[in-house]
């Protein structure tokens, strides 16, 4: 087990908490990667298989996604040890238990996340009082419910697109992941008129050249089933995906899907990130040197974490969406201008543009590194 201190860098972490009660089968970690600009806000994961590395990273993404949206938040992100699917009174335990572990950290605040979601979120309420994306009864904006990840995708991608020789119209679109973000972002995309070629989720995938009708599709996840048995497409193995030619491939499951032994399969233009970390970095740089334009996932999916810092904020969800819209578009359209005027990949724009904004919230702090510093890049 590492001790978290070889994370270290100017920005944080400020505290990573690890949390193991064997009694109960309780196993948990904390990271607050940086409060400069105020409480981390970042989702809750539960999985079987996830690392202090990988909880640190997407930590450090929370960061910088907060930071980009010009968000009073900075970053953090937990984990809960376990198979989400587990029966709901097990995993309102754990989850209880998780955030009563957690009840004197006061600079954290749980979103929900993989595995979790607005009734995960009403538990940690009811416990300690820290948590957004509640359901709708008790005062939240449902992000899972509403698509606020997949309304900033959509927003995304249609700036993008101006880049290429093609409109939204008739664009054909691939989602790896069709669960909470993704589907989202498939309704908002094909009711602009593009065309869903293939859509996978853990058990398969899904394909069909003249398109799937998204409803149908939706409706058959929803009755509890794996896209891969809806019988109007080519079903295959989930890995399969990744070879489906399309105009834009949005990855919405886990990190690093996208390796260096796949990244050469991929046949896109652009990658619209949904997912955190859905690439390494080295499967990033590849795709730049192939010409595929990738909108990084802290720029492109940040529409859930901006509709529950609104929350947070007591808005509405008209000004959420509003909110949603206006900062993506802003926000893809500086990156790409600094990317083109710099020349840089995407992902070191948007890095560059997001660090400044955390250093600049750092010079107000007591204690900071840049308090003396007239130039931060």
């Amino acid at each position: 087990m590492t001790d978290g201190f070889e994370f270290c860098d100017a920005l944080g972490p400020t505290k990573i908490i690890h949390i193991y009660e064997p009694e109960i089968k309780l196993r948990g970690i904390l990271v607050v990667d940086n409060t400069a600009a105020g409480p981390a806000i970042g989702g809750l994961r539960m999985a079987t298989d996830v690392s202090v590395t990988e909880c640190f990273r997407l930590a450090r993404a929370m960061t910088l996604k907060n930071a980009a949206a010009g968000l009073p938040h900075g970053g953090g992100k937990s984990v809960l040890y376990g198979n989400p699917k587990i029966p709901i009174e097990e995993k309102e335990h754990l989850i209880r238990a998780f955030s009563q572990a957690l009840r004197g950290n006061r600079d954290y605040i749980f979103g929900p996340d993989m595995g979790t979601n607005e009734v995960c979120m009403a538990w940690i309420r009811d416990e300690i009082g820290a948590s957004v994306g509640l359901p709708r009864e008790i005062g939240g904006i449902p992000l899972d419910e509403i698509g606020a990840t997949g309304w900033g995708l959509y927003h995304a991608a249609r700036i993008a697109v101006d880049h290429f020789d093609f409109d939204l119209q008739g664009a054909r679109v691939v989602v790896q992941g069709f669960g909470a973000v993704g589907k989202h972002a498939a309704r908002f995309l094909t009711d602009a008129g593009a065309i869903l070629v293939a859509a996978s989720d853990s058990q398969g995938m899904i394909s069909k050249p003249q398109g799937l009708s998204f409803h149908e599709l939706a409706a058959h996840k929803e009755g509890g089933h794996s896209v891969r048995t809806f019988t109007d497409g080519q079903a295959d193995a989930a890995d399969k995906i990744i070879d489906i030619e399309c105009d834009i491939w949005i990855p919405a499951a886990r990190p690093d899907v996208i390796n260096e032994h796949n990244v050469d399969r991929l046949n896109t233009k652009i990658m619209i990130q949904g997912a955190n970390i859905p690439c390494t970095a080295s499967a990033e740089e590849r795709l730049h040197e192939r010409g595929i334009l990738v909108i990084p996932d802290f720029i492109a999916n940040a529409g859930g974490v901006i509709c529950a810092a609104m929350e947070y904020q007591g808005s509405t969800q008209s000004t959420a969406l509003r909110a949603i819209e206006e900062k993506i578009t802003h926000n893809v359209e500086e990156v790409l201008a600094l990317a083109q005027q710099q020349n840089l990949r995407p992902r070191q724009a948007a890095t560059q543009m997001a660090e400044k904004r955390v250093r600049n919230a750092m010079t107000y702090r007591r204690f900071s590194s840049f308090s003396n510093a007239p130039n931060f890049l």
